[in-house]
């Protein structure tokens, strides 16, 4: 047996062995990243070392702290609760109208953080209780707010994209722009979903606000509002970078937080950014381990490998797609969105432009079914939010979700089968 065919059952053994004793994913990376070390005859800890510090010395990488950052701060300061509350102002009185209204809110917290846990725990933490209160179905409501909440990231700013960007060297703008109109089309497919789950609830109609109401709840969100406008135009007309994109972003949430809304307090920034900084520091130890992984992987020449399996269906690249995005549903049951981003990314993304598939619809893809994986089960760490905010178990959220999961993989069938869904906007945009 060679080196190489070692190194990657080493890979792919140590992987499943480690993940289903429960070891931290970023853990897995370095460990399995220094077994395939072992079996090359290339084990050197200073090298080990020294690509665990190059997996997070990137600029670009720098969004994802601010990203973060600006997520906390909008659910600190007010932001995302004026979202709610102006979605609710519009649509809350019709029939089943609070999902509609979890649908609205996802789709513009989405445009505003880039984080799909932050933005699931915020409408979850507001909308459940006041749904149960309604008498709507808790496991359905569970499931919408949960499907809601990927939305996040696919709309731009993405924090997966920013990854996905770094990990592959594919342009983060492009990325960027490629998830607006995919993002729409799930926004509206969760509301053609939710009018299919209306048919079996019965639930009254609410009381329609006046007009008067609705427009001071929408200037109450005005800043909110303002957010996305800032962040996408500043990077389309090039006064900013994705990167500083995210600075802004969290600047822009910390001023209309203490200034605009008052609703924070200097004292509660110290608690705001612990919490960032430890999302933070566990999404970059799982940056710099897959690094370890990465470089150990072409090192063993992986790619060349799986090429040659997928070899022959280079000459077809709709199916080669289809093989893929089949391959990442399987891997998202088990892995979060971003290793399996630092993982397979660097390797598919060789084949599929061989194949001559555009490397931007291809991240999008990547990242779209890396993000339905977050409310697939058994993993689905959207799921466990949900859970563990509106204090259900996994199996009603599970049983919810599956509609709207459903949903998602139609959609994400009709980008296989018409590319152009994508492509086109983009080249549009640009």
């Amino acid at each position: 047996m060679t080196a190489e065919a070692q190194a990657f059952i080493v890979f792919s053994a140590g992987m499943l062995l480690l993940m289903g004793i429960g070891l931290n994913m970023a853990f897995a990376l370095v460990l399995t990243g220094a077994g395939m070390a072992w079996v090359l005859d290339f084990w050197d800890t200073q090298l080990l070392a020294q690509n665990l510090v190059a997996g997070v010395d990137s600029f670009p990488l720098l969004a994802v702290p601010f990203f973060i950052l600006a997520g906390e701060l909008m659910n600190s300061g007010g932001i995302s609760r004026r979202i709610i509350d102006m979605a609710q102002a519009w649509v809350g009185h019709i029939r089943g109208g609070l999902g509609f209204v979890a649908i609205g809110a996802a789709v513009l917290m989405a445009s505003m953080s880039g984080s799909a846990l932050a933005d699931t725990a915020a409408l979850a933490t507001i909308l459940l209780p006041m749904m149960k209160r309604q008498g709507y179905p808790m496991h359905t409501s569970a499931g919408l707010i949960a499907s809601g909440g990927i939305i996040a990231p696919i709309i731009p700013p993405s924090m997966p994209f920013v990854i996905y960007g770094v990990t592959t060297n594919t342009s983060i703008s492009s990325l960027f722009l490629s998830g607006i109109v995919p993002g729409i089309i799930m926004g509206i497919g969760l509301i053609i979903a939710w009018k299919l789950q209306l048919r079996d609830m019965d639930l009254p109609h609410g009381e329609k606000l006046p007009l008067t109401e609705r427009l001071h709840a929408t200037r109450k969100a005005f800043w909110a509002l303002l957010m996305p406008l800032i962040i996408i135009g500043g990077m389309k007309t090039g006064i900013f970078t994705p990167t500083e994109a995210a600075v802004v972003a969290a600047f822009y949430a910390l001023f209309v937080a203490l200034i605009i809304h008052r609703e924070m307090k200097l004292i509660e920034i110290h608690e705001v950014l612990v919490r960032a900084a430890k999302t933070t520091a566990v999404v970059m130890f799982l940056c710099a381990g897959a690094q370890v992984a990465s470089y150990m992987i072409t090192l063993a020449d992986l790619p060349t490998v799986l090429t040659g399996w997928l070899g022959p269906l280079v000459e077809s690249p709709r199916v080669l797609m289809a093989v893929m995005m089949i391959t990442l549903v399987l891997i998202g049951t088990a892995l979060d969105l971003t290793p399996t981003i630092l993982i397979f990314a660097p390797v598919m993304l060789p084949i599929a432009v061989k194949a001559g598939i555009d490397p931007v619809y291809f991240g999008l893809m990547f990242v779209l079914n890396g993000a339905i994986g977050l409310i697939t089960p058994p993993v689905g760490t959207v799921l466990n939010v949900v859970a563990g905010v509106g204090r259900l178990s996994m199996h009603q959220v599970i049983k919810g979700v599956n509609p709207f999961l459903v949903t998602y993989l139609i959609i994400l069938t009709a980008f296989v089968l018409f590319p152009q869904i994508v492509t086109a906007p983009v080249a549009w945009m640009r």
